[in-house]
């Protein structure tokens, strides 16, 4: 298989892992070229002791991980993070807020949740979350061991409930 071929076979998962470490699109597409770049660049590195889809990953969210900390340097702005009652859902005679919503209400309540987990709790989440990668291989793409892989994957979970839960129950 061709370089190409890879490329163009991973892009998706690539852009869905810089998505959601970065929530924005603009951003998550640089980190993408950034990491692809940076891929081409470094083949020589990879080693064939992982899947190239981990490797390719693990270039990704580096380089998602590397814009992210730029951009809060520059922008130190807060996220945000809209409440359900300002979408207005909260109405009296509203039905029950998990019914309100639709796909793109959850979604930016899911992202905004994602955002505020602690950086490395969210880059084990993502990897395991949307890039689809097994334990082991989100601990070879982090240089952690498994057992860390799986705490840092439970806290995350339980964070998220919380962070969801209290959406919800407003």
């Amino acid at each position: 298989m061709s370089l190409e071929e890879l490329l163009l076979r991973y892009r998706f998962v690539a852009y869905r892992v810089a998505y959601r470490l970065l929530g924005n699109e603009a951003d998550a597409l640089d980190a993408v070229q950034d990491g692809f770049v940076n891929a081409l660049t470094h083949m020589a590195r990879f080693r064939a002791e992982s899947s190239f889809k981990t490797w390719l990953l693990r270039v990704v969210s580096n380089a998602a991980m590397d814009l992210g900390r730029r951009r809060r340097r520059h922008d130190q702005r807060a996220i945000d993070c809209p409440q359900w009652d300002d979408l207005g859902l909260m109405d009296a005679h509203s039905p029950p807020p998990g019914l309100a919503l639709d796909r793109a209400d959850l979604r930016r309540q899911l992202d905004c949740a994602i955002s505020q987990l602690p950086e490395s709790q969210r880059q084990t989440f993502v990897l395991h979350a949307d890039g689809g990668l097994t334990y082991q291989e989100i601990a070879d793409v982090q240089g952690i061991s498994i057992g860390t892989v799986m705490s840092r994957l439970f806290y995350a979970r339980q964070r998220l409930k919380i962070l969801l839960a209290d959406q919800v129950l407003r």
